[in-house]
């Protein structure tokens, strides 16, 4: 098929396309989970059963797999004409989405060391898609570039300011994409431009992260240097003393060690002793699992607490938005967030919030609401093919929403 964009999405164990044509209509999706694993895997939307992989498969071979799936159907029976990767780190360097070439492929390379758990793969992603696809544009849309209108008092540390001139240590945020496709999506339901609309926008999913959005852009939000800080998140601990190293360093535990605790080990998982999951949480709390609760409670509370923070940065407030998986999903999150933000004005509308905002444009705020409140899909793939067809030099000829 002609003219179709690929979107690629390398995480540390795991691999997602897309496939849109030039209209922006998705095409086909597919997943790879566990690589690197001897139990790897991949789906294809459409397809019941799973694809085995070849044991511990890495990224190339994963991405292999599943473009010979999408051949086999017909379509891609030609290249794609452009390729769009989301990486996650793109430091200073990257205010916007980048053709790649061997400076920006350096320039990822460079900013490895913010973001090792991500970069590297999403390398891996290109040097596969390019081995592929050889003499296709490929584009990267980064997850750091629509925070790069933070101002300084939002993005710098109160630490020795050489910290941040010898080693770019500040806040850079992430979920950019997503936090892009609210501000996008919200003005089109609010019959706003994107450049007139200021929202809070809470990307609830694994990872977590709110972000203040002033007439459009960036200007504050609670992932740093690294998508460690802010809100708790599924395995992430989010915002946490930073005496805990030096407290666990004397316990004997070591940095890495610390970083891993962190990481892995710690947000919802940590705080339930069971999963990472809400819905799972949520059933279990409903059985009287106390832990799970307690989980929830920080969440939502840690979540809520965000919120106020965010208003700081605000002249006014069009909406408060919520996305990703819990925050499209998860009634009682909602629910229970907003409870606690009363004192600003915000009321739900449970019927609505019951719906998950399926109707009404989304909205779920209660009649009395100082401020709307509204629930929103996220696609980051949509945001990712419409750069990348915008970079590689297509014309878009119907882009909906964007």
């Amino acid at each position: 098929m002609k003219g179709t964009i690929l979107v690629v999405n390398c995480g540390s164990s795991s691999l997602k396309i897309a496939l849109f044509d030039e209209q922006l209509n998705k095409l086909a999706s597919g997943l790879a989970e566990r690589l690197g694993k001897k139990d790897a895997f991949a789906t294809v939307k459409g397809r019941a059963e799973k694809i085995r992989l070849a044991n511990a498969a890495n990224h190339k071979e994963a991405l292999d797999t599943l473009v010979a799936v999408l051949q086999d159907a017909g379509l891609l029976d030609e290249a794609p004409a452009a390729i769009g990767h989301r990486v996650v780190h793109g430091g200073e360097t990257f205010r916007e989405a980048a053709l790649i070439n061997d400076d920006v492929l350096a320039a990822i390379k460079d900013c490895a060391s913010l973001a090792p758990l991500h970069n590297p793969v999403n390398l891996a992603g290109i040097d596969a898609t390019t081995a592929l696809f050889p003499g296709i544009p490929q584009v990267a849309v980064f997850d750091t570039a629509f925070h790069q209108t933070l101002p300084q008092k939002a993005y710098l540390y109160a630490v020795p300011l050489s910290l941040y001139k010898e080693w770019g240590v500040r806040r850079y945020g992430f979920h950019g994409t997503s936090h892009q496709f609210m501000t996008r999506e919200a003005a089109r339901i609010l019959g706003k431009t994107p450049a007139t609309t200021s929202i809070i926008s809470a990307h609830l999913g694994n990872g977590c992260s709110i972000t203040a959005i002033r007439d459009g852009n960036s200007v504050d939000t609670s992932m740093g240097l690294t998508p460690l800080e802010g809100l708790v998140m599924g395995t992430r601990s989010g915002d946490v003393d930073p005496g805990l190293f030096d407290f666990l360093a004397n316990k004997g535990v070591a940095a890495q060690e610390v970083h891993r605790i962190l990481n892995n080990d710690s947000g919802l998982l940590g705080l339930s002793g069971q999963t990472n999951d809400m819905r799972s949480l949520c059933e279990l709390a409903d059985h009287g699992h106390e832990p799970s609760h307690i989980a929830i409670d920080v969440f939502c509370f840690r979540l809520a607490r965000y919120i106020g923070a965010m208003m700081t940065s605000l002249d006014q407030l069009d909406a408060l938005v919520f996305t990703g998986g819990i925050g499209e999903n998860s009634t009682l999150v909602r629910k229970k967030t907003l409870a606690q933000l009363r004192l600003f004005g915000f009321t739900i509308d449970d019927e609505l919030n019951n719906q998950h905002g399926c109707i009404s444009d989304g909205q779920i705020e209660g009649a009395d609401s100082r401020f709307r409140v509204l629930v929103i899909p996220t696609n980051e793939e949509l945001v990712i093919a419409s750069e990348a067809l915008e970079m590689a030099g297509k014309p878009r000829t119907n882009a909906g929403s964007l």
